[in-house]
């Protein structure tokens, strides 16, 4: 790009932020007013764990409430019996749009697409429309968090947060898409002082006010093209995190990312970069050489007491100990820095992240459910060392699976490909795997059938892999269920 032409992109794009910094800045203060002022009711759209936990929140506020939810499921009306018992009014099966759009806020749950008929009644009538997070924090103003948000290393960098902050004897709590909704905080008797705030890019969306004061974005590559239209849109929503940003904030981003870089070009703020790449001009950094992980200037600890896999993992310990450390200035004292590193050896990564559940007749069966991309797929793969069954498939979100290929081709002994996404994994992969890595279908739409092929494939000094590069919704609840389902047949079946 000429230099001309890159000068006139960046001060396009700085416009656009600033823009779209006033907009977000004009709903929260909006949301805010009416959180005060408490008239008029607050409609709540999905009765899944966070949307329960807002209605919960806003009625114990002295709010009026209405939530609504078209699933008729058991978890779904044992949540409406919950609200109704403290004066919410439900509607399960269905949504009064009208009722919505005379609401003075909708708060909508994260899986709620914006194009869902509620979400446009609300926005034609000029109703803000917000997440649950958003609600939250507006509710718990003493709250201090640092949010993590990223492609892949999210929600174990941000239970790694959680861990560190505990270590150094702080009540802290994991919370946003790790799990936990951030309202069950503000329904506690004592609420924690701090949390760790996982955001997920539809959490981002929703989320117009978000400030904390530590902002870390691990990776990006593209994801969830099932409900973006590009990957523009879809790195647009992580940008968000930003969205409120000044000279004062604190943000910890990778620095081995092009994407990364080009994103938060321009934005204000103290900026802290980590790399397992590169050591000069890093705040946080791996030294090969010496085996160390070095932050804020000196030796942390050795590689060799990080209890994680993988260079990826090493890079989400730099983010979380680097992002602690900046956040309070009692976090970077002396007696601190070894507190931190006796924390992260310690520490153990969440469940459905290249878990092994299973080590039985030389088969290890290994669970990285939570591998929802092609991006995070590609890291697994990356690190397998045995002949590898590789278990692919669910809703695809719009990715292709040549990316894989390289990889596929080094490690895998057979590809099984299943779900709703099966004909698309069998088409990208069978000719350029032909001769080297068999594709097989399991057409039948159950789990139980793919782990029967997956047993008869694998045998001694082998390895099973779920790590599906696609979302569950396809025949699971969510990626945890999956993990779980795989884990019993993986025992059962050994």
């Amino acid at each position: 790009m000429h230099p001309s032409q890159e000068t006139a992109h960046t001060e396009t794009r700085g416009a656009a932020q600033r823009a779209a910094q006033q907009v977000a800045q004009q709903v929260a203060q909006v949301v805010a007013r009416r959180l005060a002022e408490a008239h008029g009711e607050f409609a709540v759209i999905g009765l899944g764990r966070s949307g329960a936990a807002a209605a919960l929140l806003l009625r114990r506020a002295g709010l009026a409430v209405y939530a609504s939810d078209v699933s008729k499921g058991d978890a779904t009306e044992r949540a409406a019996e919950t609200l109704r018992a403290v004066g919410v009014a439900v509607d399960v099966g269905h949504h009064d749009l009208a009722r919505i759009a005379r609401s003075q806020v909708v708060v909508a749950s994260p899986g709620v697409p914006p194009s869902a008929p509620p979400l446009r009644a609300a926005h034609e009538a000029g109703v803000p429309v917000v997440g649950e997070v958003e609600i939250a924090l507006r509710l718990q103003p003493a709250l201090r968090y640092i949010a993590v948000t990223g492609t892949n290393g999210k929600t174990t960098t941000t239970a790694l947060i959680g861990h560190l902050l505990r270590a150094l004897g702080v009540d802290a709590a994991d919370v946003g898409n790790i799990g936990t909704p951030v309202s069950a905080l503000a329904l506690q008797e004592t609420p924690p002082a701090w949390a760790a705030l996982e955001m997920s890019s539809f959490q981002l969306h929703d989320t117009p006010g978000i400030y904390p004061d530590v902002g870390v974005l691990t990776t990006l590559s593209p994801d969830h093209l099932d409900r973006y239209t590009s990957v523009a849109e879809y790195y647009g929503d992580k940008q968000r995190l930003f969205l409120n940003a000044v000279s004062q904030s604190r943000w910890v981003a990778t620095a081995d990312s092009d994407a990364v870089r080009e994103l938060v070009q321009g934005i204000e703020g103290q900026w802290y970069w980590f790399s397992t790449k590169q050591t000069d001009g890093m705040d946080a950094s791996y030294h090969h050489e010496s085996g160390m992980l070095h932050v804020l200037g000196a030796p942390l600890m050795a590689r060799d007491r990080v209890p994680l896999a993988g260079d990826h993992n090493v890079a989400n310990v730099l983010a979380a100990v680097l992002s602690v450390m900046v956040a309070d200035a009692s976090f970077r004292t002396g007696t601190a820095r070894a507190a931190l590193a006796d924390a992260v050896a310690t520490f153990r990564a969440p469940p459905h992240r290249l878990e092994t559940v299973v080590h039985r007749h030389d088969v290890v069966w290994i669970n990285d459910s939570k591998a929802t991309n092609v991006a995070s797929t590609l890291v697994a793969l990356a690190g397998m060392t045995r002949p590898t069954v590789v278990l692919l498939g669910g809703r695809h979100k719009g990715e292709p699976y040549t990316a894989l290929l390289p990889e596929l081709r080094r490690i895998a002994k057979v590809v099984i490909a299943y779900g709703e996404a099966a004909d698309t994994i069998v088409a990208d992969l069978t000719a350029p795997l032909a001769g080297v890595v068999p594709v097989v279908q399991v057409h039948e739409r159950s789990f139980a059938a793919v782990m029967t092929r997956a047993h008869a494939e694998a045998s001694a000094g082998d390895a099973v892999l779920l790590s599906p590069a696609c979302s569950s919704y396809d025949m699971f609840n969510n990626y945890e269920e999956r993990g779980r389902e795989f884990a019993r047949l993986a025992e059962q079946d050994a």
